[in-house]
């Protein structure tokens, strides 16, 4: 992995490279400061985020979480030298994945790393789940609109109505979400310009 390390203790950000790259990893910096790590994220994002919880200008917390609301969002290891409850807390709100207390081994370096990286995983798929289920959800909310809306218009059963949406999807090598909503969507514009003039309805078999 490329890690960045955001670390203000020169001797402490020193031992943290050469000890990253003991393991194989490629280092990304240290910086000194939470401003010229996050600017350096900026241009070019790392696979993981090492830091220091405190750094001047902007702390590792702060940095964390500044980094996820600019769509930046990696593994987070912060390294403290306060071993304190409250910041362990603190740190998992911040979508910290592992925490480590002042001085670092590497044998503890390496195992927070990789549970950093895993957490960041599961958590990363589940949301990608649950993207995937709204999207369904919502495609066929689109599809029982479209077959409602056909239905009515054209005065024939919902069966009918949904076999209809399925050949003019396979007719047009469009997936049946797409023909929906292209339906609805027609149906909108049109619809509108009913009400602006007295013309006649527009036919939704068009779909």
């Amino acid at each position: 992995m490329r890690i960045l390390i955001a670390e203000d203790e020169p001797l402490v950000a020193l031992a943290l490279a050469g000890r990253l790259r003991g393991l194989g990893h490629e280092v990304d910096g240290p910086y000194p400061d939470g401003r010229a790590a996050f600017e350096r994220a900026l241009a070019e994002p790392p696979d993981l985020y090492l830091l220091d919880i405190g750094l001047p200008f902007v702390d590792g917390l702060t940095l964390a979480r500044t980094l996820t609301t600019h769509g930046l969002r990696r593994p987070v290891v912060i390294v403290t030298g306060q071993d304190d409850p409250g910041l362990v807390d603190e740190a998992a709100a911040a979508g910290v994945g592992a925490y480590l207390v002042k001085p670092v081994e590497t044998p503890a370096l390496d195992a927070a790393l990789r549970v950093s990286a895993a957490r960041h995983a599961e958590l990363s798929e589940a949301e990608a789940r649950a993207e995937r289920a709204a999207r369904l959800l919502e495609e066929r909310k689109l599809v029982e609109r479209a077959k409602d809306l056909l239905a009515e218009s054209l005065g024939v059963p919902e069966a009918e109505a949904f076999r209809r949406l399925q050949r003019a999807a396979r007719e047009r090598n469009r997936r049946l979400p797409d023909v929906a909503r292209a339906l609805l969507d027609q149906q909108d514009v049109l619809g509108r310009g009913s009400r602006r003039t007295a013309g006649p309805s527009p036919s939704p078999s068009a779909a």
